[in-house]
Parts: structure tokens; sequence; C-alpha cells
């Protein structure tokens, strides 16, 4: 599997060029599913009328408006009601998932209960894009400081398809906490390579080799 962990989406032009290299062709011709599930989880989404936002391409985040091919919908939620033989058939016939932000342990909670968290080793092809809790689910852990949601088990772990872990939205103007400050801060206790990245960023993330793309700001923390 082949990822671009965004911070806020395909945000820039060089985030853009890096989504082509990974898709290997043009995005008319790809087919997209786009999975909203983490934004149920958060306080600051949630289900309604931001939802709808990014499945119809209306956010301020680009993901699902960039002229796919197709694009459908994937709600993780509902997967376990359904026989297998619905939905696997149609994650494997798609170019790329694009995965909102909102909770992280909310997503990698329901990826688990899904089985779709089983299913994409087997998908080695597939490009996921994933814009913040989206990024921070492929992580090992997401630290305390973003834990809302808790899972039944407790406790702060993600899914660990990467070896690295993810501080988005480093500065943003409506989150004065996201200091690089405070970055360092949690890089400090989180026992793992850390990465703070801006919203101009994204990291890339193919065979196991890493690299930053960006047009913004971020630092390699415990590396």
């Amino acid at each position: 599997m082949k990822f671009l962990l965004t911070s806020a989406g395909v945000k820039n032009p060089s985030i853009h060029a890096a989504l082509l290299g990974l898709l290997g062709k043009p995005i008319a011709e790809c087919d997209a599913l786009c999975i909203p599930t983490a934004m149920y989880g958060h306080p600051m989404v949630g289900p309604g009328w931001r939802a709808w936002e990014f499945i119809a391409g209306r956010s301020a985040e680009p993901m699902c408006e960039l002229g796919w091919k197709s694009l459908g919908v994937l709600e993780l939620t509902a997967l376990p009601s359904l026989d297998r033989d619905c939905w696997v058939p149609k994650v494997q016939a798609a170019d790329v998932l694009l995965v909102a932000g909102g909770d992280a342990l909310y997503l990698a909670h329901h990826m688990r209960l899904s089985g779709l968290a089983d299913l994409l080793p087997s998908l080695p092809d597939m490009v996921w894009v994933g814009l913040s809790a989206g990024s921070m689910v492929m992580t090992p852990r997401i630290g305390e400081d973003f834990v809302g949601w808790k899972p039944p088990g407790g406790g702060d772990s993600a899914l660990g398809l990467v070896d690295f872990v993810i501080f988005p939205h480093v500065d943003h103007p409506s989150l004065p906490e996201n200091t690089m400050a405070a970055a360092e801060r949690w890089a400090a206790g989180i026992g793992h390579p850390a990465y703070a990245i801006d919203d101009q960023t994204a990291i890339q993330v193919v065979d196991g080799a890493v690299e930053v793309i960006s047009e913004g700001h971020w630092k390699q923390l415990n590396g």
C-alpha cells in the first residue's frame, strides 16, 4: 500500500504532484472511495453537514473534488452488518481511498471492526490519502494529547502501518494550542520517530521509504 498522509488534504501543487505520482495515471482515470467515518467521533466535526461537505467536495480540505473518474462512499460503521462480498470487491477495484479527518481512535476502531484494517495489506497498489486523523490512524499511536473518543480497550494505539507518528495542523490559526513547541513536548514522550506538519505538508510513504512533501513548514522529531 502507498500512503499520502496529509494534515489538510491536497492543499497545494506539490502535494497534488505527489498524488499523481503515487496513482501512476491521471486522476480522471482513477476510481476513488471516500471514508467519512472519523468525522463522527470528533466533537468539532460530528455527523451532519460537515460530513456532507467532505463527500460533496465542498470542504476546505481538497480530497473528493479533484476530478475522479468515479467517487463512492465507504462507510465503515455499516460494513459489519454486510456480507463481505458486498463491499470487499469494491475496495479491491478502487485506485485510492480518501480518508477524512476527525477522531483517529474512532476511525481505527471501526477499521478493525469492519475488517478493512485486515484487508489493506493485501492491496499493494492502493493509495491511501489521509487527512489529519485519516493520516494519524496509520501510525503506531497518537499520544494522549489527541485522545478524544476512547476505544473499549483504552489506550492511544492506532494501526501501526507506518513506523512514525504525526502531529498535524502545526501553527493553525484556529488551533492556537498546536504550536511547534507543543509538538516537541508531545514527541518527547511518544516513543517513535515523529513529524510535526502544517496544513501545507504531507508525508509520502512507498515501500517503507518516507518523503516529506511541503510548501509550508514541518519538523522531524525524535529522528
